[in-house]
């Protein structure tokens, strides 16, 4: 199975430890120089918050509500990394950036063990340079952990399949499978490996011992098992509570969030062709250009390689599966990346020096490029400001600031293509990928970190109301839970707006002493917006306050719900 790699596509291992140095620096690089920011990350980071402050960690809740969208792994692992660190700040992107550095080493060590370590190396040094892995290593959505999951579970099945048999890997790809799908739903697809691992079958290894037989079965039980840890406990006290709320969160987290979200989307509706068309050649450029580049290389190699034909063909099955679906976002894909670097690596590592160089000239220029482009984009923060698109005004008094660090960046990338012209191509394209995020890191996270919150405008808030006076939200985003100096009321996150507008009027009413933030763009019918009063702009929108005054005599009713109190136990959490 494996090829005898071509002596001259080999690289120089010298500069591996450093590059891998700083790959596991730009990793961790920033952890504790910013606060959350949306759309996601408020609300992971106030569901673990939650959890520590109360105890329950079953069901998880944001504002005191049960938050029904997402399975409770992810907010677990923040959980715990906030109990352990007693920083939220930091323990936010922590799990990520873990479940980052595991997915490496586990496409290190299979890549090492099927094709070599020249292999392996450029494996790594590929999801290093492709945008979308640091993105989301480097972020507190749920994809990063999956991917990993997901990575584990193929791991263990082509250790088992293929290097094996290695039955303690192959039960461990079940639970992988299992502890993905807790942490978001499609954690069960490197059960589609099982096709191509089908199709070109090793029914025995050369000593005889069977990797397909009647103990494979133990893999889905285990997984069904673990999969009970869970479901079992949340199922009990559902049943034993009976309360509307409890059994509407089963439903909408085994059903809705699930087989409904996959089959009847209801959000991020695109064409079929999305992902070939728009999310692989931007989000894992240069990667799909690469593997363009190397088709012939791949038609040679598939009839003498088992390990690309499998890999390869598991990553079109898992292409096709978010394809079938209408709701689609670039992240959905992000499992696959690991597997197809892989497969790619050993491609490139196959061919002849002579083979590789159109290919490598053209990634060189294109990354000379960018580095022109940060350079040029500089001299316009500079000099010309106002020839910035019309999104960059949001953070009219952080461009000035980032412009140095985008020239220095720029000089850097033009000067990885001309001074280490002699280094190979992944190496470079890797370097320049880590400068990049370190400063993303250093430089750009803490400087737009004071635009991407409502610190000012919850400090303001303050400072225009008396201590004890009750505070409502309608249409809040979850970084007001974060931070927020005092207790806050909500009229339920998954309410309708007209429900939401029609509680919170009739809490109003009961106390004239309250107030009301919201956003002011919404249309409302029982306040008067005209009396508001602006507080800032936060998300995109300008935040408003309103008091008593502002409640009409009369508004049309709705359905009747209980308002949330969250009452933060530890006050400006984020400071």
């Amino acid at each position: 199975m494996q090829l005898p790699h071509n002596p001259s596509a080999r690289q120089d291992a010298s500069w591996w430890p450093s590059i891998a140095a700083l790959l596991i620096a730009a990793l961790f690089a920033g952890i504790g120089l910013r606060d959350p920011w949306p759309a996601d990350e408020p609300r992971f980071a106030q569901v673990a918050r939650e959890m520590v402050e109360s105890g329950q960690w079953l069901f998880p809740t944001r504002g005191g509500e049960f938050y029904p969208d997402k399975p409770p792994v992810f907010m677990w692992l923040i959980a715990l990394f906030y109990q352990l660190t007693g920083q939220l700040k930091i323990a936010f992107l922590l799990p990520s950036a873990l479940a980052g550095l595991g997915t490496l080493w586990l496409v290190f060590d299979l890549g090492r063990r099927l094709w070599g370590e020249n292999v392996a190396r450029s494996a790594v040094l590929a999801l290093a340079f492709t945008p979308q892995f640091l993105l989301q290593a480097k972020g507190a959505q749920i994809d990063a952990v999956v991917c990993f999951w997901i990575t584990l579970g193929c791991y263990g099945l082509v250790r088992h399949f293929l290097l094996g048999p290695a039955w303690g890997w192959y039960a461990a790809s079940w639970v992988a499978m299992a502890l993905g799908i807790v942490t978001k739903g499609v954690g069960f697809l490197p059960v589609l490996m099982l096709i191509p691992l089908a199709i070109w079958r090793r029914p025995a290894t050369a000593s005889g011992q069977q990797v397909w037989c009647m103990r494979a079965w133990w893999g889905p039980a285990l997984m069904l098992g673990t999969l009970t840890l869970w479901l079992v406990p949340m199922w009990i006290v559902v049943e034993r509570i009976q309360s509307p709320e409890l059994l509407a969160y089963r439903d909408n987290i085994l059903l809705r969030q699930t087989a409904e979200r996959y089959a009847n989307a209801w959000h991020h509706i695109k064409p079929w062709h999305y992902y070939l068309t728009t999310a692989l050649p931007s989000m894992w450029f240069p990667l799909a250009v690469l593997f363009l580049l190397r088709l012939r290389s791949i038609k040679n190699l598939w009839p003498s390689s088992a390990a690309l034909r499998i890999l390869l063909s598991w990553v079109a099955l898992v292409l096709l599966f978010f394809s079938m679906s209408p709701g689609k976002r670039e992240v959905y894909i992000l499992p696959a990346l690991p597997m197809f670097a892989l497969a790619l690596a050993y491609v490139w590592e196959q061919a002849p020096a002579e083979g590789r160089r159109a290919a490598s000239l053209l990634l060189r220029v294109a990354l000379a490029m960018i580095g022109l482009l940060l350079m040029l984009l500089a001299a316009v923060a500079l000099f010309a400001p106002d020839r910035l698109p019309s999104r960059a005004d949001d953070y009219v008094d952080a461009v000035a600031a980032l412009a140095p660090g985008l020239l220095i960046v720029g000089l850097a990338l033009s000067g990885i293509v001309w001074l280490l012209h002699k280094r190979a191509l992944f190496e470079q394209l890797a370097l320049a990928s880590v400068l990049a995020w370190l400063f993303i890191s250093f430089w750009l996270w803490p400087i737009l970190n004071t635009h991407r919150t409502p610190r000012a405008i919850m400090q303001e808030l303050e400072r225009s109301i008396a201590p004890e006076a009750e505070v409502g939200m309608l249409e809040f985003k979850e970084q007001f839970l974060l931070f927020a100096d005092r207790p806050l009321v909500h009229f339920s996150y998954l309410a309708p707006l007209s429900q939401q507008e029609w509680n919170a009027w009739r809490w109003m009413r009961a106390d004239p002493a309250r107030v009301l933030l919201l956003p002011d763009h919404l249309a409302l019918r029982c306040f008067d917006l005209a009396k508001k009063r602006v507080l800032g702009e936060a998300h995109r929108r300008n935040w408003v306050l309103l008091d008593a005054s502002a409640a009409r005599e009369s508004c049309a009713a709705a359905a009747d719900r209980a308002p949330y109190r969250y009452v933060p136990v530890k006050k400006d959490i984020l400071s």
